[in-house]
C-alpha cells in the first residue's frame, strides 16, 4: 500500500483523465416479423407426484418476439431436443405465424458448438427450422442488447407468473400450463409506459402482418441412423426395402414416429410407413429386380417363361410342379430349384432329365436332381429298352397269340 495514497477525489480525477472516453453501445432496431428469441428460465417450477408426494422440477420455456416483445411461456419436463422442439412448435402456433429467424441462447439441445462467426446447429433443430421455412441463429456473445430483451422477459416472468403461482400446488403439466396461459394473457395485456400500448396491441397492429404462414402440417421429430444396404436389398433398422441398385451402399435413415425415409447422398431413395413389429420385412415391389419381383408377386407365367428357354420337357415339368401344390409359394420355390439346375448341368441335360422324370411320373426337384447327379439323363440300356417299340419276343409259328383263344 502506498505511503501517500490519493484521496478519493484525486483518484477519480486521474481515472477520468486516463479513461476519458466511455465506450458506447448501439441501440438496435428490431424489424417486425424478423426474430423470435428463445431461452429457458434459470429458476424452475414444480409439480407434485400424487402417489408418493415427490416434488418434480419443471423447466420453463420462454419465447419473445423482439419487435413487439409479445411473449410466450410454457413448462416442460426438460431442456432436451424433443421438449425444445415441442415448445418451439407451440410458440409458433401461439403467434399464428413463422419468424424469419429463431435466435437461441447456447442451449445444448440447439447449438452443438458455439462460435462467434459460424456455430454448429443441432441437425434435428435445423431440420425443424427448414420445415417452418425459417433459420436458426445463436445469440451474440459479450452481453448483447438483444439478449437483454429475453433476459428481461424471463425476469418479468418471475414477477408476473412465478409469483402468483407460489402458493399453488399442481399435479400435472397440463394443469400448470393451463394456469400459466391465464397469467400470460394478463402479462401481454399490460401497457408499456413509454409506448402507451400493450404487447398484444403491438403484435396485432404491427408485427403480425409480417409473419410467414405456418406450414400445413406440424413438424415431426426426426432421428437419424446410418445403415448399409444388404444383399437382399434391405436396410436393417427394421428391414425396409430400397431399390436393388443400391445394394452394398451406405445410406442414412431418417425416421419419425410414423415414417421411415432412406437417403443416399441427400437423395431420398425409399419411403415407408413405419412398422413397429420387430423382424418383419417391409417391401416395396418396385424396389426389386425383375427376378425377385416376379417371385415375390407369385406370377406362374414368370416361371413358365424361364422354363421354355431350356426346352419343352422343362416347361411341362414346371407346369406340373406349379399345379401340384395348393400353397403357391411352395410351388414357386420348387420350380426355382429346378430352373437353377441348368447352371450346373446345362439346358440340354436338364431338358432330358425332365423328360425322364415325366415318363416316370416323378417330376419333383429332388428326383430331377438325382437323375442329373447320377447321369441317368444320358442314354442307357434301360431307357433305350423303354423307348424301343419292337417286340423283343421273336416271331415263331408255334407261338400263338391271344387271338387263338377266342
Amino acid at each position: 500500500m502506498s505511503k501517500d495514497p490519493y484521496s478519493y477525489t484525486q483518484f477519480l480525477e486521474h481515472y477520468r483523465r486516463k479513461y476519458a472516453k466511455a465506450k458506447g453501445s448501439l441501440k438496435l432496431e428490431h424489424e417486425a416479423g424478423n426474430e423470435m428469441f428463445i431461452d429457458f428460465a434459470g429458476k424452475k417450477l414444480h409439480i407434485v407426484d400424487k402417489e408418493n408426494g415427490e416434488i418434480i422440477p419443471i423447466q420453463v420455456f420462454v419465447a419473445i418476439l423482439l419487435n413487439s416483445q409479445y411473449t410466450y411461456v410454457e413448462d416442460c419436463l426438460s431442456q432436451k431436443r424433443r421438449d425444445l422442439i415441442t415448445c418451439c412448435t407451440s410458440a409458433l402456433n401461439f403467434y399464428g405465424g413463422v419468424l424469419k429467424v429463431i435466435v437461441s441462447d447456447n442451449l445444448k439441445s440447439a447449438i452443438i458448438r458455439a462460435s462467434k462467426y459460424e456455430e454448429e446447429i443441432n441437425r434435428t433443430f435445423k431440420d425443424f427450422a427448414r420445415h417452418y421455412n425459417s433459420v436458426i441463429n445463436h445469440s451474440r456473445g459479450y452481453a448483447p442488447q438483444d439478449k437483454a430483451l429475453v433476459e428481461n422477459a424471463v425476469h418479468l416472468t418471475y414477477q408476473r407468473i412465478y409469483y402468483p403461482l407460489r402458493e399453488m400446488t399442481f399435479f400435472t403439466l397440463d394443469d400448470l400450463n393451463r394456469e400459466i396461459r391465464k397469467l400470460l394473457i394478463n402479462y401481454n395485456n399490460l401497457l408499456f409506459k413509454r409506448k402507451e400500448a400493450s404487447r398484444v396491441e403491438l403484435f396485432q397492429t404491427v408485427e403480425r402482418q409480417y409473419l410467414k404462414p405456418l406450414p400445413s402440417s406440424s413438424y415431426e421429430l426426426k432421428d437419424y441412423r446410418k445403415a448399409k444396404v444388404q444383399k437382399m436389398g434391405y436396410v436393417y433398422f427394421s428391414p425396409y426395402s430400397v431399390p436393388y441398385r443400391y445394394i452394398g451402399k451406405e445410406t442414412c435413415i431418417h425416421y419419425t414416429r410414423d415414417m421411415v425415409g432412406v437417403y443416399f447422398y441427400q437423395e431420398r431413395i425409399a419411403l415407408h410407413q413405419r412398422n413397429g413389429a420387430k423382424g418383419s420385412y417391409i417391401t416395396n415391389t418396385a424396389h426389386l429386380n425383375s427376378t425377385h419381383k416376379f417371385y415375390s408377386e407369385g406370377n406362374p407365367q414368370f416361371f413358365k417363361k424361364k422354363a421354355a428357354l431350356h426346352g419343352i420337357y422343362v416347361l411341362n415339368c414346371i407346369e406340373k410342379i406349379l399345379t401340384s401344390h395348393e400353397y403357391p409359394e411352395i410351388g414357386y420355390k420348387r420350380a426355382m430349384g429346378v430352373l437353377q439346375l441348368h447352371k450346373a448341368y446345362g439346358s440340354e441335360r436338364l431338358n432330358n432329365a425332365c423328360k425322364r422324370a415325366l415318363e416316370g411320373e416323378a417330376s419333383s426337384y429332388h428326383h430331377i436332381k438325382n437323375i442329373l447327379k447320377n447321369n441317368m439323363d444320358k442314354a442307357s440300356l434301360f431307357y433305350q429298352d423303354l423307348e424301343q417299340t419292337i417286340n423283343h419276343i421273336p416271331v415263331h409259328p408255334n407261338i400263338r397269340g391271344a387271338s387263338a383263344y377266342k
